[in-house]
């Protein structure tokens, strides 16, 4: 009788385990709105192309829901792609020293080209993908805004890689983890806080090209997309403030959504991987992460689903045999010669040379069919003007954003209050400001070189902020325990505790803000309000007034322009700082 009765308690036990509790009541319809709310988004994306033209964009605010459910969607889909190009992109960058050689320009390159750039030579291509659906024109639009994000969170997580502790490393080699599992296993866990930080800058940052993103232009016809974006640039069109308010109104409780329900409990989530013997004093918390927790039924249905993603960091898995000859040669390897490796480098080095110089071969013989070398030195001209711009505006928004990064980074509590109201200055689109800046401009005839920079880094010195709090959060709290305890004060504290643990990620914030800063420039250099157009003199005014034009060799000579000035700035300042940090500055350097 006493078997029978255990046996019925322990089945009872289990029983009960099954059962939802006040939690599972309250996450529940969270979750299905959330399922429902991307099931309408997704059905409506395969509509006929023609709803486009009969359902235009009104400015009455009832739309304005449907609208920000639209954006939000393509924003997430883009923040899915740019975390897997991240993932794949930033290892291969960071782990093969050829390829490394290749893409890191490459990637220097593709942040500096501006966002309508890509949409002109990418919406053929999507609407012929899905030709008279509406899902063509949504794909072209997600993959502007990924253009947004992309590189942000690839530097981040390229810096991670490289600046991972060299004693963690040998620890996960003398346990022979393979590189598969000291990927999932040190590499990524060590780059989620500064990764996540990047995720929110990242998605902040989209807000700036979303305009351009939803109005998709092909030939002499213009898709308006349903969307936050387009309902913008309808209410600029039209001068319509009050229409503006409510789209401030909007991207408000969009940004406030999105912290809650995404990036804070991802925040408290990546606590757990900082790089510290010690506990955090005051660890970061989301009352949904709490909520999921402590549901029963929902955390046992998604249990089996991290049994399987923690089996699949287990695998012993290999990199493939081919992408070995690129492979960096590793402590634990064995010796190869020394000959081959010169030869396998002069061929590497041979073969993208000659890549190299046929692109130039291709883009100086397109651009000569309407450009002169006079035109070429102008043009070179007006990029060391904007040039001087970005220096400028990166100097002072590092010695303004430095210290209130640290300060926000080390105090978990005051990030947790800072974060919404830094992600919707970060949001906050430069051309809600257009009426502003012309109106003041033409007023009081001010000088647009020097009124119009601000606009410049307006939305991009955010990227430093977030990184150093990035950089600040990441830092062990065993290493800040010692510095008190050895009454480490003042500028020293600064020059030998804190500037040195937050460096490389202020490395890369900089790196991204002055990116950032370029492209943003084509849309602050040449303001428009109305009737009513300030330029200055730089090279973004060149790329939108040749745009505005149709000029295209032109337009290609602003860009190549653009991105010769990006990539020489980064391999002559960026880069040997980044080397830098990564030689001297590591927190493991004995």
């Amino acid at each position: 009788m006493e078997f029978g009765f255990n046996l019925n308690r322990t089945a009872n036990a289990s029983a009960a385990r099954l059962l939802p509790n006040g939690w599972d009541f309250v996450a529940f319809p969270l979750i299905l709105c959330l399922i429902a709310m991307a099931s309408i988004g997704f059905h409506q994306t395969l509509a006929p192309m023609s709803t486009l033209d009969t359902q235009a964009i009104s400015l009455d605010p009832v739309n304005l829901p449907g609208y920000a459910m639209r954006t939000t969607l393509r924003m997430l889909a883009a923040m899915i792609a740019s975390l897997v190009f991240t993932l794949v992109y930033g290892t291969l960058a960071a782990k093969s020293r050829r390829a490394g050689l290749v893409l890191v320009p490459i990637l220097d390159i593709l942040q500096s080209v501006p966002v309508l750039g890509y949409i002109s030579f990418t919406v053929t291509f999507f609407l012929a993908m899905f030709p008279g659906r509406v899902l063509g024109a949504e794909f072209a639009a997600i993959f502007a805004i990924f253009t947004s994000q992309a590189w942000n969170m690839t530097f981040s997580f390229y810096q991670s890689l490289r600046t991972v502790p060299r004693d963690l490393d040998e620890v996960s080699r003398g346990f022979h983890l393979t590189s598969w599992q000291r990927f999932w296993k040190l590499e990524v866990p060590f780059s989620m806080p500064g990764l996540i930080w990047n995720m929110m800058m990242s998605m902040s940052g989209g807000w700036f090209f979303v305009v351009a993103s939803e109005a998709i232009t092909v030939g002499n016809h213009t898709f308006a997309l349903p969307g936050i974006g387009a309902y913008l640039a309808q209410a600029i069109s039209e001068q319509n403030l009050h229409a503006i308010g409510w789209v401030i109104l909007t991207m408000t409780v969009v940004i406030l959504a999105y912290d809650q329900l995404l990036f804070r409990p991802l925040v408290a989530w990546a606590d757990k991987f900082r790089m510290e013997t010690t506990s955090s004093g005051n660890a970061p918390q989301s009352w949904l992460l709490d909520m999921m927790r402590r549901t029963r039924l929902i955390h046992r249905l998604l249990t089996p689903a991290g049994w399987m993603l923690a089996a699949l960091a287990r695998m012993p898995l290999r990199a493939p045999s081919l992408l070995v000859p690129f492979a960096n040669v590793r402590r634990d390897s064995p010796p190869r010669s020394e000959k081959s490796t010169r030869i396998g480098d002069i061929v590497w080095g041979t073969l993208v040379f000659a890549l190299t110089l046929y692109v130039i071969y291709l883009v100086v013989g397109y651009v000569r069919t309407g450009v002169t070398l006079d035109e070429v030195g102008h043009v070179l001209g007006l990029g060391l003007i904007t040039l001087l711009r970005v220096v400028v505006l990166i100097v002072i928004s590092s010695l303004i954003w430095v210290p209130v990064g640290v300060l926000i980074g080390l105090r978990p509590a005051l990030a947790e209050k800072v974060q919404p109201l830094a992600q919707f200055l970060a949001a906050f689109p430069a051309n809600l400001l257009f009426p502003v800046f012309v109106i003041v401009i033409v007023r009081f005839h001010l000088n647009p070189d020097i009124w119009l920079s601000p606009l410049i880094v307006l939305g991009t010195q955010w990227y430093i902020l977030f990184n150093v709090i990035a950089g600040a959060t990441a830092y062990p709290n065993d290493y800040r325990e010692a510095a008190t305890n050895f009454r480490i004060r003042g500028w020293q504290w600064w020059r030998q505790v804190m500037l040195p643990g937050v460096f490389p990620y202020y490395v890369t914030g900089a790196i991204t803000a002055s990116g950032g800063a370029w492209n943003a420039s084509i849309v602050s250099e040449f303001v428009q309000w109305g009737d009513t157009r300030v330029v200055a003199h730089g090279l973004g005014a060149y790329i939108a007034e040749t745009t505005e034009a149709g000029n295209f060799p032109k337009i290609i000579l602003g860009v190549a322009v653009m991105s010769l000035f990006v990539t020489l700035f980064n391999r002559m300042l960026w880069r040997p700082l980044y080397a830098f940090a990564e030689s001297r500055l590591r927190l493991d350097q004995e």
